[in-house]
């Protein structure tokens, strides 16, 4: 059974930076797609970022200030986001998928099969 749980989540002030952590617990971390997606309010959920076999793919929105990373040894992925800016706000949710289940576009809800509960980032303006 896989568990995911984000940490690190807070406030930040526009410009500023923010880690935040998802803890992986379950079997073979290293073959698992890890995404991040992010709700902010009254709006639908949105791919972020993810990470799959050394490789990575982000939403042009972040490109050039979000990087996903993936620690094997700590069965954690992180999300490193730099010039944040208000439109950043949300809940930031990490997802994840077995390779020999991975179906459809990464950028897709549907393409994985497990959630965390997420994690609130706020930047304020």
């Amino acid at each position: 059974q896989v568990q995911l749980v984000e940490s690190g989540g807070g406030l930040v002030h526009s410009g500023g930076s923010l880690r935040i952590s998802c803890a992986f617990s379950g079997l073979s971390f290293s073959m698992y797609h890890i995404a991040w997606f992010r709700q902010a309010p009254g709006k639908e959920r949105e791919f972020v970022v993810m990470t799959a076999g050394g490789g990575t793919a982000s939403a042009d929105n972040v490109k050039g200030r979000f990087t996903i990373s993936r620690d094997i040894a700590k069965n954690t992925v992180y999300l490193q986001m730099n010039s944040l800016q208000p439109d950043d706000t949300g809940v930031y949710y990490c997802a994840a998928v077995h390779v020999e289940h991975a179906r459809g576009p990464i950028s897709q809800e549907g393409s994985y099969r497990y959630w965390g509960q997420g994690t609130q980032v706020t930047v304020s303006s």
